[in-house]
């Protein structure tokens, strides 16, 4: 089912013509990859000089996040997320006045002022479920919204040295009829608070609350994901399925991120959030070039 296309700024999200690139940049000190810009130093400076990288490799958004997402890490309150992402947006924007650029957040004050430094979409990975108020937040912007799927909970976490963390105690009666009513859920919350439905992008939410298994199925079957049809998000970049599948730390997987990706792509997927921009917007170019119907116009002359 193709989306209709969105419009943000000067951007055109045109919906199956081809795979968009998200760059994740980690204003954390604790990411599970070891890329938290924090820990490297100057936070502003690090964050500029990894997005010229990621846009010059051809990052189409950039996904600003304050807070570790990985199983067991500690959760931040609002006012320390917003010191660590409010000046590196703000100085995105100045740099990069056309990018867009995404603030990884559940919480409603958060986004609120990363809107005000002049991020252009909402990031949840609750999906509105954990603070409600980031929806009228969503709503008052006029922004687009992406809505995870989660059912992470620290009581079912497994952590192995190398390898990090993986839910091993997520339970679900029907994987994708869970997921797909539990994103549902989000939708509705979004819309009831006024968030049109153009802007509402679906995240499966690989690697939150699902174990290994879990996690190659959604892959697998992101086209039943896809079919509910709102644009479809896949974020699988180095993520422990991956290591557990293959007995490898973050910092060895690309290989094993590049296949999700490209089965992913293959199964509807319009966004990959990555963290090795250049690398995977290869995986996508080929792989769009092999299962687009427009394929001609993704090839240029190298």
């Amino acid at each position: 089912m193709k989306s209709p296309a969105l419009q943000i700024g000067s951007f055109t999200f045109d919906w199956g013509s081809r795979t968009y690139v998200m760059g994740i940049l980690n204003v954390t000190p604790d990411s599970f990859s070891g890329d938290g810009i924090i820990a490297k130093g100057d936070v502003v400076k690090f964050a500029l000089k990894q997005a010229e990288g990621f846009l010059s490799n051809g990052a189409d958004i950039l996904d600003v996040g304050g807070e570790s997402t990985r199983p067991g890490s500690e959760p931040v309150n609002a006012e320390d997320e917003m010191e660590r992402v409010i000046p590196v947006i703000a100085e995105l924007r100045r740099n990069f006045p056309q990018v867009l650029i995404s603030i990884d957040t559940y919480k409603a004050q958060v986004a609120d002022a990363a809107m005000h430094a002049g991020a252009n979409i909402i990031n949840d990975v609750w999906g509105f479920r954990a603070d409600s108020e980031i929806a009228s937040v969503a709503a008052k912007y006029k922004v687009p919204v992406i809505l995870m799927h989660n059912r992470s909970n620290p009581a079912s976490i497994e952590v192995r040295e190398k390898l990090g963390g993986m839910y091993i105690g997520a339970e679900y009666d029907d994987l994708l009829e869970d997921v797909k009513r539990e994103l549902m859920n989000s939708v509705g919350i979004a819309l009831k608070a006024g968030v049109e439905e153009r802007l509402i992008l679906l995240d499966p939410g690989i690697g939150f609350g699902k174990k290994r298994e879990h996690n190659l199925e959604l892959i697998n079957r992101l086209g039943e994901i896809r079919s509910m049809g709102y644009p479809v998000l896949l974020g699988t970049s180095r993520k422990s399925f991956i290591g557990f599948t293959l007995d490898l730390p973050p910092d060895q997987r690309i290989e094993g991120t590049a296949a999700t990706i490209a089965v992913g792509i293959t199964r509807g997927a319009d966004i990959i959030r990555v963290h090795d921009v250049k690398e995977m917007t290869r995986v996508a170019k080929m792989t769009d070039a092999i299962v687009r119907t427009n394929y001609q116009s993704l090839i240029t002359n190298t």
